[in-house]
C-alpha cells in the first residue's frame, strides 16, 4: 500500500502538564495514509498520553491533532470513533463473560441504526441488522484465525489469542486510523512474529493507517515506515527504522550501547 502524500495524522507542537510535570512538550510529527508508524521510548517518555490526548481523554495544553486535515481537539472520545480512529489497550479492555463473537460485535454495534424501543418492539429490520453484524463479525474473527474461539468466553483464552479478539474489536469500528497501544506484551517470540505478519496484513488488506506504540523492537523494527522516538515527553528522533537504530541520541536514551541496535 503506497502512503499519500497527505498525512491522516498531523500532531502539531503538543504540550501538556500534570501539575509541575512536562508529560508532552512540544511533540510534533506526520502519520501518511497507509503508513505503519511506530511510536517508541522508555517508561515514562509520553508515549501513552500521546495516545490518550489523541483518542481525546486528555486534552493538551497547548498544539494540535488533526485527523484527515480537521482538528479534533474539541470533538469527545466517541465522535473521534466516528470519524475513523481505532484504538487498543495496553491493558485489555474486553468483556470476560461475553463470547469472542460477543466481544467483537460490540465494536459494530455502533455503527448501527436500532435503539432500546425498536430492540424492545423486535422491528424486523432490527432483526437484519443484527443478522448483518454477526456476518460481518464472524468475517472479522476468520480473518483473525479466531473462528475456532467465536463461541467461547473471552475469560481463560491465552493472552496472544486476547489480543487478536481486541485488534478484531478495533477493526470492527471500520478505522481510518488504528492505535495501538503495546500489542506485544505479554507474548513470546513466536507470537510476536505473528503479530508483526497480522499487523502488515491489516494495513494492506484492510486500508488501515497504524500508529503502534511499543516496547519490543523485535516487532517495531521489520514492520515501521517510520519511528518516532520520545523521551522525557519530547521528540528526541523521527526517522526509517534504521535511521533510528544509527541515531547517538536513540542510542544513548532507549535502545543502550551494548543491545546491539548500531551493528
Amino acid at each position: 500500500m503506497t502512503p499519500s502524500s497527505e498525512p491522516i495524522l498531523a500532531v502539531r507542537d503538543l504540550t501538556i502538564r500534570f501539575g509541575g510535570i512536562v508529560a508532552l512538550d512540544s511533540v510534533g510529527f506526520d502519520v501518511a495514509d497507509g503508513q505503519i508508524v511506530a511510536l517508541i521510548g522508555p517508561n515514562g517518555a509520553g508515549k501513552t498520553t500521546l495516545f490518550n490526548c489523541l483518542s481525546r481523554l486528555y486534552t493538551p495544553d497547548r498544539g494540535d491533532v488533526l485527523f484527515a486535515g480537521r482538528s479534533i481537539l474539541g470533538l469527545g472520545p466517541h465522535r473521534i470513533a466516528e470519524l475513523g480512529v481505532g484504538r487498543t489497550f495496553q491493558n485489555l479492555a474486553l468483556f470476560p463473560t461475553l463470547t469472542v463473537l460477543q466481544n467483537v460485535m460490540i465494536g459494530l454495534h455502533s455503527k448501527t441504526r436500532s435503539d432500546f424501543l425498536s430492540n424492545a418492539l423486535r422491528l424486523p429490520w432490527v432483526g437484519r441488522e443484527e443478522r448483518a453484524i454477526r456476518a460481518e463479525a464472524m468475517e472479522l474473527l476468520d480473518f483473525l484465525d479466531l473462528e475456532t474461539v467465536a463461541g467461547h468466553p473471552a475469560a481463560g483464552l491465552p493472552f496472544g489469542t486476547l489480543k487478536r479478539v481486541e485488534l478484531g474489536r478495533a477493526l470492527a469500528g471500520h478505522p481510518r486510523l488504528l492505535l495501538v497501544d503495546e500489542p506485544a506484551g505479554g507474548l513470546n517470540h513466536e507470537e510476536v512474529a505473528t503479530l508483526g505478519k497480522l499487523i502488515k496484513t491489516i494495513r494492506d488488506s484492510r486500508r488501515v493507517t497504524i500508529l503502534l506504540v511499543e516496547h519490543h523492537m523485535g516487532l517495531v523494527m521489520p514492520i515501521s515506515d517510520k519511528v518516532v522516538v520520545l523521551d522525557f515527553g519530547r521528540k528526541i528522533a523521527e526517522g526509517t527504522p534504521a535511521e533510528v537504530q544509527r541515531n547517538p541520541d536513540v542510542i544513548r536514551a532507549y535502545l543502550g550501547i551494548d543491545e546491539g541496535m548500531t551493528r
